[in-house]
């Protein structure tokens, strides 16, 4: 497996990555990997990086974007936060992603059984923790099937929310970046949203 230069990222289309990412996690969920050296990379790398994605996903130790989607040094952009969540920070280090360094995607990724999700669909209050899990609630509050047991021990209720969390800060990235709005308006990246399952090890995309 190669490792992507100036030319092979700036030849993808917003679609091509997306198919990358596929291939990938299939790859992943079969127990396959691509043939890639690791070593090889680094030195490849040491002058210069051009990932083609960029990944927002949770601190969770199941969900290191590189293994689930199968992907070596100098691939993708990886940037891991409880909960999947967005501010500032984030959304200037996606704009570098794909403005400066050419980036080709952008994907939201949260995942079954989530513990910041389930923290918010408790309430949960603590130190700094409280901050961040308060940026979940809108998409707890947004969460209107579930009329009894609004608690983390529903399952299904936790479910509704991680998806509408993903949804949420998708539209909040489009909303809050204008650099990124106009590249997706311009067809020059696509921003998608998934969620990992922790069971299977697959990833389904919300096209």
């Amino acid at each position: 497996m190669h490792t992507h230069s100036k030319e092979t990222q700036s030849s993808l289309t917003p679609a091509a990555a997306l198919r990358i990412l596929k291939e990938g996690n299939q790859r992943f969920i079969h127990n396959l990997k691509a043939n890639r050296n690791l070593l090889q990379q680094v030195n490849e790398t040491s002058s210069g990086q051009f990932p083609f994605a960029t990944i927002l996903s949770c601190i969770d130790s199941r969900t290191s974007a590189e293994l689930i989607f199968d992907q070596g040094l100098g691939d993708i952009f990886s940037i891991r936060i409880a909960g999947n969540i967005l501010n500032e920070d984030i959304l200037g280090s996606m704009e570098f992603a794909t403005k400066i360094a050419g980036s080709k995607i952008i994907v939201v990724l949260g995942h079954t059984k989530c513990g910041a999700i389930i923290g918010a669909c408790n309430h949960v209050e603590m130190g700094n923790l409280t901050t961040l899990l308060n940026k979940i609630q809108p998409a707890v509050v947004s969460e209107k099937e579930t009329t009894t047991n609004r608690t983390g021990s529903n399952s299904g209720f936790v479910n509704n929310v991680t998806e509408i969390n993903v949804h949420l800060t998708i539209e909040r990235i489009k909303k809050e970046s204008a650099v990124i709005a106009e590249l997706e308006q311009a067809g020059s990246i696509k921003i998608i949203g998934g969620i990992y399952d922790v069971e299977t090890g697959e990833v389904t995309f919300y096209e």
